[in-house]
């Protein structure tokens, strides 16, 4: 059977300023699972990883959640053609409140 190949990922240049807001600590965390859950399979739903309801915040069409509790959240898009995924946005879900770059977003 013939390996898939990888897709590139991609980041929005906001991002770094949304990993600005987390602590340092999870970052190795964030790029982990960023780099072990979306670079073969990003399209494929899992209990974590899901398409998103439209209108979407950021107009990401997928939500990864990760981390403590599930507590991360990181919405990126995948052009199949390209073979790339967007990061669009990182952030920390607290309660029923999300926070990307240290800013309360509606969901």
């Amino acid at each position: 059977m013939a390996k898939r190949a990888a897709f590139a990922l991609s980041l929005a240049p906001e991002v770094i300023a949304h990993l600005d807001e987390i602590e340092r600590k999870h970052h190795r965390l964030i790029r982990q699972t960023i780099q072990a859950q979306l670079s073969y399979t990003p399209t494929r739903e899992t209990r974590n990883r899901k398409p998103m309801e439209q209108p979407a915040p950021l107009g990401a069409a997928w939500e990864l959640r990760f981390g403590p509790k599930n507590r991360f959240r990181v919405f990126y898009e995948v052009d199949a053609a390209d073979h790339t995924v967007w990061i669009l946005a990182i952030g920390v879900k607290e309660g029923a409140r999300l926070y990307i770059g240290g800013k309360e977003i509606e969901l």
